[in-house]
């Protein structure tokens, strides 16, 4: 990879990036081949924003220099943040923590932040319009390394907030504006200094080693200072030459857990040494993409798109309890001998993404049954049920699981004359294939393929989503990371 690979962070244009109907534009794919090269590299990307959508941005932040500029020069008691795991979906206003010498203001839309004891108080200006844009932009990116590893359009939106939100709803995703060190913030007792950092003093928080539980994060800043650790376990800042119009984009955990480690996680930390004589501080706009905290981090998506899933991964687990767990960093940069992207060069010098499947990886265990059941399914839907839908004019609509669970009870059913004039199996929701669950995907093929399971290997046991949710539950689950 180091033959091919980027010099620095690669750029990509947002408007390259946004996803259309039809074939994929050269644009479309070099700037997916760019954007995950990047990621692969440095575990971050720079995005370039519309000029129109870089004032708002700007605009932005000024408006955070000045809402931090005028706070009290220490925080209230009930103002400092207790890094309370359980909070993770439902803070929101104004927090400070005097040992980072960071103060944060979040915004989560379906909560109203509780008014000052000093009476109203006016947050940053703009942020539902930052909110609203951050948030396209962060699914764009996650749309558009769903379509490099070969995962169908929108392959997450199960576990993504509603858009826009239903009544009553709360956000799980957050824009947070922050500031670093302002001068007249008096937290900075409790930081401490590294020593000698490629020959220069470099201050960090104390917190050294960061990772944000996102599937996505997008960061604005007004003054340099963010530190990725690249895949080759440097430091490197990676906003040291940003643009007026553009950010900077990192993987969280979530998404590393969601595809079975393909897509490492940024390791982060900030540097604050050289805001001692600044006014403001450093100022910025960070927003996490976050998934539902009542929905499951799975891989079935991995394994539809034919990648390898190991151990680790083959449970799904519960949001609420992956955010609320710690995830020791330790293994989680140090997997060298698994690379999780490469990228060949063509004739013409352009970058050709080639995913590298780990079912070929001797530490990944041989693909489960539901696999080769998905693969089986698919083809027997394309040979049998296509054809004679095709025979008898039968447009093909199936319907959504849940809901055809009822369906296959009652003879009034909005499937219920398909299904007949189909030969749909007896007891099967009338669902894609790729959608069923284990045990009917077996009814599924011995209907229109009698003996199936007979000359297939089923020795692994097969357990149906609701049984390993509920195992999950049950038991400790403790990831490798």
């Amino acid at each position: 990879m180091a033959g091919n690979g980027l010099p620095s962070l690669g750029r990509v244009k947002l408007t390259d990036l946004v996803p259309s109907e039809g074939l994929p534009s050269d644009s479309y794919k070099l700037s997916v081949s760019t954007l995950t090269q990047s990621l692969a590299q440095y575990s971050a990307a720079i995005i370039q924003f519309p000029m129109s959508d870089g004032a708002l941005l700007r605009a932005a932040l000024d408006s955070a220099r000045l809402y931090f500029h005028q706070k009290p020069s220490y925080p209230s008691a009930d103002m400092i943040r207790t890094n309370d795991p359980r909070e993770w979906c439902k803070t929101s206003g104004y927090y400070a923590d005097p040992q980072l010498w960071q103060e944060t203001y979040d915004y989560r839309p379906g909560v109203t932040p509780s008014e000052s004891s000093n009476g109203m108080e006016f947050p940053p200006a703009g942020l539902p319009d930052i909110f609203a844009l951050l948030g396209k932009v962060a699914r764009d990116i996650l749309d558009a390394i769903s379509f490099y590893l070969n995962l169908r359009s929108s392959p997450f939106s199960e576990i993504l907030d509603n858009v826009p939100l239903r009544t009553g709803e709360i956000s799980s995703s957050v824009l947070s504006v922050c500031c670093h060190a302002r001068s007249s913030f008096q937290g900075a007792q409790h930081h401490n200094f590294a020593t000698q950092e490629d020959g220069q003093l470099v201050m960090f928080s104390d917190h050294e080693h960061q990772v944000d539980k996102s599937l996505i994060s997008l960061v604005k800043s007004d003054k340099a200072g963010l530190h990725i650790k690249d895949f080759q376990g440097r430091w490197v800042l990676v906003d040291g030459d940003l643009g007026p119009q553009e950010a900077i984009v990192y993987p969280g955990l979530a998404l590393y857990q969601a595809t079975a480690g393909y897509v490492n996680p940024a390791l982060h930390r900030t540097e604050i040494s050289n805001l001692q004589s600044n006014l403001f501080g450093r100022c910025s706009l960070s927003f996490k993409l976050m998934p539902k905290s009542m929905s499951s981090l799975n891989c079935s998506e991995m394994r539809a798109a034919g990648h390898g899933v190991e151990a680790q991964f083959q449970l799904p687990v519960p949001v609420d309890d992956f955010m609320q767990r710690a995830h020791p960093t330790d293994q989680l940069f140090n997997r060298h001998n698994v690379q999780n992207f490469n990228f060949n060069a063509t004739q013409d010098g352009s970058m050709k993404p080639l995913v590298r499947r780990r079912k070929n990886d001797s530490r990944s265990k041989p693909l489960p049954p539901s696999k080769r059941l998905r693969l089986e399914a698919q083809r027997v839907l394309k040979e049998r049920v296509q054809d004679i839908a095709d025979k008898k004019g039968i447009k093909l609509r199936f319907c959504n699981l849940k809901e055809c669970e009822n369906h296959i009870h009652t003879l009034d059913s909005p499937c219920a004359s398909m299904r007949m004039e189909i030969g749909w199996p007896p007891g099967v929701p009338f669902v894609h294939p790729h959608d069923l669950p284990n045990k009917a995907k077996i009814g599924f093929l011995e209907a229109y393929e009698p003996g199936w399971s007979a000359t297939h290997d089923m020795e692994l046991s097969l357990t149906e989503p609701g049984q390993a949710s509920q195992h999950s539950a049950n038991c400790n689950f403790h990831s490798t990371f």
